[in-house]
């Protein structure tokens, strides 16, 4: 089984690669986090559906939402 890199491995490969190359990285590495971001909000807003299909929760209006959250 092989050793996964660590960030400085990663950081160090990076160096090696002329600042085009870098830069096309940086692009990627942002699509990708923003991707994983849409999936996390994608699986919370079906979990939130399925609760309130199932009787475990209530809507509530955006107000009600604020409130509660500074309570």
């Amino acid at each position: 089984m092989s050793q996964q890199p660590t960030l400085a491995d990663v950081l160090d490969a990076v160096d090696q690669l002329d600042t085009e190359s870098q830069a096309e990285l940086v692009d990627v590495v942002q699509r990708r986090l923003a991707e994983q971001g849409r999936k996390r909000i994608i699986a919370s807003v079906e979990q939130a559906r399925q609760e309130l299909k199932a009787g475990q929760s209530q809507p509530m209006t955006a107000a009600e939402i604020v409130r509660q959250a500074r309570s």
